[in-house]
Order: C-alpha cells, then structure tokens, then sequence
C-alpha cells in the first residue's frame, strides 16, 4: 500500500496572496481603468543589467558551436563561478574557499533542500514574522517547529533565549518581511548561543546587497566563531534581478562537522546524487555580474529600489507612522493606523487610495496589525504612492 507524506496534511492553507489577487481582481472588474500602485510585490521590476545580457548572449552562441558547446554542468557548479563567488566574499574579507561554494537554482529551492543535511529530530527555530517558506519545508520534512515571536519593542530583532530549545535556527537579514538587520553584537550572540548549543545558523542572506551601512554584517561569516556553527543561503535574485532567471549559492564551510561527519561532504553528494547543476548559460551571465562592470551596472538598479524605500519613508514619517526597514532593506514594515488589523488595512488602501501592499498576517501572528510596503516597483509608481500615503 502506497502512503503519501502526511506531512503535508500539516501545511496551513496560505490564502495570502490567493486571497490579494481575489481582491485586486473584484476591485479592477468593478472600476475598469483606475490604476493601481502595487508596493507590495516582492519581485524586481527592472531588466537585467547590460552586461549580464551580453554574457547570456555569449552563452547562446557557445551552445550554438561544437567548438565550444557544454552538456551537463558540474553539479555544483561551474569551477570558475564558484572561485568568483569566493573571491566575492574575500573581497569584503571574508575567507570563504572557492569549494566551499555551491551554485544553485535559487535560494529558495536550497532553504527547504538543505534540510536533507539533518536528522528529523532536529527541531528549527523560524524568528517570526518570517518568510513563509521557512515554516512550510520544515512542515514537509515532519520536523518540530519553535516559534520565535517578535515585536514593535524589539524592533523584530530578537536575542536568543536560555529557554530557547532549538537545533536549526532560521535567521534571514536584511529581513523579509520586516526590513530589520541584525547588527554585528545580535548576530554574535546567536553565532555565541549556538556554539554553546551545538546548533547551526541557517543564515539567509538573499539581500545582503541592500546593506550600506559597513557597520552591519552581511555574511554571518563575518563573526567570530560562525565557521563552525553556519550555512549561508544568497541569491541573485534581488542582487542582480535574476528573480526569472534563477541562480543563488549555498557556502558551507568545511570546519561545520558533526559526529564525524561533513555537512560540505555531505552536500557535494546530495547535489550530485538530486540534481544536473545549473544552466550554463545562466552561470555564465552570474560570471558578469561579479565583474567590475557588472557590479557597477547591478549598484545602479539597487540605487533605484534603495531611492524607492526612501520615497515611501518619507511618506510614513510625514504621516507620522511607525515602521521599520527601508534602511539597509528592501522591504517596509509599518504598523497599521488606527488600530486596523491588517487585512483591513489592505482593503482601505485599496479602495481609498488605490495603493496594493501585502498584510503582515501572511507572515504570522506577529504581523496581524502590521503591513509590508516593497521598493522594488516602478519609480513613478512609488511616487505617486507615496503622495497618497501621505495623506494617511
């Protein structure tokens, strides 16, 4: 007899985004060309930069001659992407060695494949408000979840508790939804906690980019210690703008072991074992982006999202709402005026003002009077919202 994974009876029904489309689509069908602003996506909305394009291009016309044609690629990744990569982070100082860099499809297929590394019994810890994702892979995997709720007080950046029993520890900075970044102190103290627990960080770092002030990390290979107690998740995809292209890194260090065994080992055989690697047309245009030129050209765009968060800023402090984020982050989590819960919240900017964002109830308790504004919109758009949140 066949069995399915019940696990999956476990998941929640996420209604978020199921239930905005619902009410962006009554809201259009009963007032047919009246605009909208949507500052609540979570995608970019700028094309590629130049250069990434022209190595895509290249990778085209390599697939296209026998002289230079390639099949399968290394599972984990191109050798030369991963000494770039690599020497990515050692230019910021961080001493990451080229193998131990995985490419990927994507950050978000690695936070829920990376679980394979870990016995069932290992219970995860997701700070929340979090990323949805991190709840529901652990779910599938049948594995104890600890709840970490955070708050306006602490500015959703909470310390590890002594209470706190937990082996896998979900840390996502700059956050999403909320904005907040760990600064060096906090992150130690959790890099210190899971020394003295055993436990690894799971530390999402997919924008890392939007981080300006040097004063904050943007590895958790930053802090002392974190080499033998980390795994950093990234991606291109709000870096670079590869949100459809796909491409993202796994590091783990050679010094994470336990009980004898290697978690770098132990990962070079599951991506051998679970997948083909990478196009090597995608990895080729990931190569230009960490050239000078690239970089130069993907700063640009994050100028444009950076600018964006502080239009919306603007219009929050002259409204004189409670958020934080915007600095150092991508995303804007404001508290909900008048003590509005946030579904209706979003309902009110909908029909008042036409401006569509995301309820912070989609990312768990924690958020049911909170709401999360995205940068990542057209420049006009932004404006135009910001005008009208102003007068909230």
């Amino acid at each position: 007899m066949i069995l399915p994974n019940m696990n999956y009876a476990e998941l929640k029904d996420s209604y978020l985004f199921f239930n905005i489309s619902k009410k962006v689509k009554a809201y259009e069908a009963s007032r047919p060309g009246v605009k909208l602003y949507r500052m609540g996506i979570g995608d970019v909305s700028l094309p590629l930069a130049d250069a990434v394009i022209k190595a895509l291009r290249e990778g085209v016309e390599d697939q296209a001659q026998a002289r230079t044609f390639h099949g399968y690629m290394p599972e984990c990744g191109m050798p030369e992407l991963r000494a770039t990569i690599a020497g990515y982070y050692r230019g910021r100082n961080v001493p990451i060695g080229d193998d131990e860099v995985f490419v990927s499809s994507g950050a978000s297929d690695e936070l829920g494949d990376i679980l394979d590394l870990f016995d069932r019994s290992n219970a995860a810890c997701i700070v929340e408000p979090a990323y949805p994702a991190y709840v529901d892979a652990s779910v599938i995997a049948g594995r104890k979840i600890v709840h970490l709720p955070t708050c306006e007080e602490n500015g959703f950046l909470p310390e590890p508790t002594a209470d706190l029993d937990a082996d896998l520890l979900y840390i996502c900075s700059p956050n999403n939804p909320t904005g907040a970044v760990f600064s060096r102190d906090l992150l130690k103290k959790w890099v210190d906690y899971a020394n003295a627990r055993g436990a690894i960080i799971l530390f999402d770092a997919a924008y890392e980019a939007f981080i300006d002030d040097e004063s904050l990390p943007r590895s958790v290979f930053e802090i002392d210690g974190a080499r033998t107690y980390a795994i950093e998740i990234c991606s291109l995809s709000k870096t670079a703008g590869f949100t459809g292209t796909r491409l993202g890194y796994t590091v783990i260090p050679k010094e994470l072991t336990r009980n004898g065994m290697s978690f770098n080992a132990m990962w070079t055989r599951n991506r051998t074992t679970k997948t083909n690697g990478v196009s090597y047309i995608i990895q080729k245009g990931a190569m230009a982006v960490f050239t000078p030129e690239g970089q130069r050209q993907i700063h640009e765009n994050l100028n444009v999202y950076k600018n964006n968060a502080k239009t919306l800023m603007s219009a929050l402090d002259d409204a004189g709402i409670w958020y934080c984020g915007g600095k150092n982050a991508p995303y804007i989590w404001m508290k909900c005026p008048k003590g509005m819960d946030s579904w209706a919240f979003f309902d009110f900017l909908l029909n008042e003002y036409q401006v569509v964002g995301t309820p912070g109830a989609g990312f768990g308790a924690c958020g049911e009077v909170f709401f999360r504004l995205s940068s990542f919109g057209n420049p006009d758009d932004v404006q135009e919202a910001a005008r009208r949140l102003r007068n909230l």
